[in-house]
């Protein structure tokens, strides 16, 4: 495991990212064999696609209107896919004391993010439900723009929550992260990320 961050099991452990010198978490777990191949083989359209800016008691009622736009398939996988991104918004928003988030569910299928970086937010959780996952390494600050020597990826369907530059990590050990590079290959990604947000109205 990388200095700096940790591999948990427990959804309840997600709380170690307020540990002083986490920099990043990673809650590592199994999708279920019938809801990756059913989200994997969905048309690209019918994968939903949401942004907007809601309570964490919504988050349920939102993606579910996504799905019905986007014409998601019914049944117990979609049902699943639902569920999952409300529980993920309701145990970030509680780690990070968050009365609003920012949600995105983003349907990939190009190099949305190939730059190694650091968001300016408190914390980011990025859940990749179909494709690649995320990628991280650390970087060394006296060679700005140059990628890691050792490059992570994020297992399909597991959580990584990391911290931004608004809630440093002390010490601080350059954790930067980039989508994968899929431009040409064919592949299409179903990512989810959330945000804190304090203030919605400045947001807007």
């Amino acid at each position: 495991m990388p200095s700096g961050v940790l591999t948990v099991s427990n959804p309840s452990d997600v709380a170690l990212i307020r540990t002083q010198g986490i920099c990043g978490l990673t809650w590592k777990r199994r999708p279920l064999a019938s809801f990756q191949h059913w989200i994997d083989a969905l048309a690209p359209t019918a994968l939903p696609r949401a942004r907007m800016i809601v309570r964490p008691e919504t988050v349920r009622k939102m993606v579910a209107t996504a799905c019905n736009s986007a014409e998601t398939p019914g049944g117990p996988e979609r049902e699943r896919l639902i569920d999952d991104v409300a529980a993920l918004a309701d145990i970030f928003a509680s780690v990070t004391g968050a009365s609003w988030l920012r949600l995105r569910l983003e349907v990939v299928t190009g190099n949305a993010c190939r730059r190694f970086h650091i968001d300016r937010v408190t914390a980011r959780l990025v859940c990749t439900y179909r494709g690649t996952g995320t990628q991280y390494g650390f970087s060394d600050s006296s060679e700005p723009g140059r990628n890691p020597q050792f490059i992570h990826t994020v297992p399909t369907s597991a959580p990584f929550v990391m911290r931004g530059t608004l809630w440093p990590a002390q010490p601080d050990p350059g954790l930067v992260h980039r989508s994968p590079p899929i431009e040409g290959t064919g592949e299409t990604r179903l990512m989810l990320a959330l945000d804190p947000v304090h203030d919605p109205w400045e947001e807007a």
